[in-house]
C-alpha cells in the first residue's frame, strides 16, 4: 500500500535529509518512526534531498506500507509527530497510486533562500538566513537571475558528483521556471527559484553568485558567460545551506 505525506523540518539539527549511517538525518528519523508503528523496515523517498542545514517546509515522503496494515492514515500522521516532533512535523498523510513516487512523480520543485541584509548578525535568524552586512542592489540581482530561466546546462552552478569508473557522468542540463528575488520583512531579502529538477548544490551556487552581483563583483550580463564556460570555477561562490527552505513540491 503506497503512501505519501508532506514533511517539514528544521535541518539545523540534521545531517541533510538521506540516510546516513552513523549521524542523525531526516530520512533516519522518519524510518525509524515508521518502522516503529508498522511493526516492521519501512524506506521513504522524497521530492528531494536536502544537504546538511538545509530546512523543509513542502518536502514530500512515499513509502510502501505493510498491505494488512489496519492503521488509518491520521493515526499514522498523529504517531509519526508524537516520535519525530519537534524537529520534524509530518502532516497530509494519505494513501496514494501504486506508482506514485515522491520524486520520479513530481512536475517541479521550488525553494526559498533567506539573505539576512544588515550591518549587525542577529542571533535568533543564523539558523535561517544568510547574514550579509554589504547593501544588495536587487535590481541587478533580477537582471543576472532573469539569464538562469529556461533550459540551460548548469555545470558552473552545480557539485560534479564522482561516479564510478567508467560510467558516464550525469546530466547537469536544468529547466528553471522560476528565479526572482523579493523583498522579506526585518532586513531580509528573498530569492524564490523552481525547476524540474535541480543537482547537488544548485540553489546555492545560484544565490552565492547573484549576492555577488549585488554587492558589485559580478556584472548581471556575466551570467550567460559563467552557463557557457561549463566550469564551477567561472561561477561565483556557493551560499551557506541554513538559509534555503524545500518550498513546495507539484504532482
Amino acid at each position: 500500500m503506497k503512501m505519501k505525506a508532506t514533511v517539514a523540518y528544521n535541518g539545523s539539527g540534521f545531517h541533510g535529509f538521506a540516510v546516513n549511517r552513523d549521524v542523525r538525518t531526516v530520512a533516519g528519523d522518519l524510518e525509524a518512526a515508521l518502522s516503529t508503528i508498522f511493526g516492521e523496515p519501512i524506506t521513504v523517498e522524497c521530492a528531494g534531498r536536502t544537504d546538511k542545514g538545509v530546512h523543509g517546509r513542502g518536502q514530500v515522503i512515499s513509502f510502501d506500507a505493510p498491505n494488512d496494515s489496519s492503521i488509518e492514515p491520521h493515526r499514522i500522521e498523529h504517531s509519526l509527530n508524537g516520535l519525530c516532533r519537534p524537529g520534524i512535523v509530518v502532516r497530509d498523510v494519505q494513501v496514494t497510486n501504486d506508482d506514485f513516487h515522491a520524486r520520479f512523480s513530481a512536475h517541479w520543485r521550488q525553494y526559498r533562500y533567506q539573505v539576512l541584509v544588515s550591518p549587525h548578525q542577529d542571533p535568533l535568524r543564523a539558523n535561517s538566513s544568510w547574514h550579509v552586512p554589504e547593501p544588495l542592489d536587487l535590481s541587478r540581482m533580477n537582471n543576472a537571475a532573469r539569464h538562469l530561466l529556461g533550459e540551460h546546462d548548469f555545470t558552473s552552478f552545480c557539485k560534479r558528483v564522482k561516479v564510478p569508473e567508467g560510467t558516464p557522468e550525469k546530466s547537469l542540463v536544468r529547466h528553471v521556471l522560476e528565479a526572482e528575488w523579493s523583498e522579506g520583512h526585518d532586513d531580509i531579502v528573498e530569492f524564490w527559484v523552481k525547476s524540474t529538477a535541480f543537482c547537488h548544490q544548485m540553489v546555492r551556487s545560484f544565490v552565492g553568485t547573484l549576492v555577488d552581483v549585488g554587492i558589485g563583483k559580478f556584472a548581471a550580463d556575466d551570467i550567460p558567460t559563467m552557463l557557457n564556460a561549463k566550469d564551477r570555477t567561472a561561477a561565483g561562490r556557493v551560499a551557506p545551506p541554513q538559509g534555503l527552505t524545500f518550498w513546495r513540491v507539484e504532482y
